[in-house]
């Protein structure tokens, strides 16, 4: 039995998705470090206790890539999402350190059908995520293309449905 996916019409402004909670280990924000931002705070605990981050702290990128993990748990694969044209903000509010339990939510904030891509329209969304002491560690902004339904009796191509 195949469950459908959220449509471009789900995505009412101010409807909320939870995202997390996600336990930051220290082994993968070494492992990502090394490959994308080995700078020391990021793959030396101790390195990370000297600076002004107070502990092995992952890299903005590495907190970006779970929030994206996060949406995608959330609702991206489980809607009919296209893509995003780009990040409008995104900011690291404090430190994400090893053992920290990331949590938030992400809030449609306008949606309008596309001009240029009829049955398509595009959602702008307000993503918060915080630590475990309720302190917000990521704010981000961004839009996403989303399908629209089909006009009832017309049936939705089976790429949509994958």
């Amino acid at each position: 039995m195949s469950v459908e996916k959220l449509a471009f019409e789900d995505f009412e402004p101010g409807r909320r998705f939870a995202l997390g909670p996600k336990l930051v280990l220290a082994e993968e924000i070494i492992e990502f470090a090394r490959e994308f931002d080995p700078q020391p705070m990021h793959v030396d605990e101790a390195a990370g206790r000297a600076s002004i981050l107070g502990g092995l702290a992952a890299s903005g990128w590495h907190t970006s890539a779970m929030l994206m993990r996060m949406m995608a748990d959330s609702y991206i694969l489980n809607a009919l999402c296209e893509g995003a044209p780009g990040i409008d903000l995104m900011e690291w509010r404090k430190p994400v350190l090893a053992g920290d339990t990331l949590q938030g939510h992400s809030t449609v904030l306008e949606a309008r059908p596309m001009r240029s891509r009829p049955g398509m329209g595009i959602a702008k969304f307000r993503h918060e995520l915080e630590n475990q002491r309720g302190e917000l560690v990521c704010l981000s902004e961004n839009s996403v293309m989303i399908r629209m339904r089909p006009a009832p009796g017309i049936p939705m191509s089976p790429e949509a449905l994958a």
